[in-house]
């Protein structure tokens, strides 16, 4: 469907609803390029996000990470996730769309986006492509190769730039009212 007949099309029930977006921080990490191995300021633009859509972590079902797939972002983001969702980040699957449409910079934080609503709409959790043997410091429940099916009602999708950059958002269907 085109752009012009897309808002038509949602208002007269062509779908089930975009995705409210609860929360986000952008926020500035500590170094141009470099990332902290504890990933604390990812974890505190998570912690805002989350502040602001009024969520506990327990209640992400989902995570999209940045995943550039580099052992520094890698192993920055596991931190970061751990720090910010405690010990539910073992129970909640992370993925990476980057692994199958790459890195398109300044644009990919809208592509996450749409994919992240996607995964709600469907209820499924996206695969990181080509994760064959996952990194032994990043033991989170990271979904190689094929995608699972799952209740999504809720995703945190985060990411990196350069220059420092880290952000959060928090979206989540559309009937779930902010508290």
């Amino acid at each position: 469907m085109k752009g012009p007949g897309i808002l038509d099309h949602l208002l007269q029930g062509g779908s089930a609803g975009l995705p409210s977006q609860l929360g986000k921080d952008p926020s500035n990490a500590y170094h141009m390029t470099g990332l902290r191995p504890d990933g604390a300021e990812m974890a505190e633009a998570i912690r805002v996000a989350l502040d602001e859509a009024r969520m506990n972590p327990t209640e992400i079902d989902y995570i999209n990470a940045h995943g550039s797939g580099t052992k520094q972002n890698d192993r920055h983001e596991t931190a970061a996730f751990k720090k910010s969702l405690g010990d539910h980040a073992y129970r909640t699957p992370v993925s990476s769309i980057k692994s199958m449409v790459g890195h398109s910079l300044g644009a990919i934080g809208s592509i996450e986006i749409a994919a992240s609503a996607l995964a709600m709409e469907h209820n499924v959790v996206p695969p990181t492509a080509n994760l064959h043997t996952p990194d032994p410091e990043c033991d989170l429940d990271y979904v190689p190769l094929v995608a699972r099916e799952q209740l999504t009602d809720s995703v945190l999708t985060v990411g990196s730039g350069f220059g420092g950059f880290q952000s959060a958002m928090v979206l989540a269907r559309p009937e779930r009212k902010i508290a």
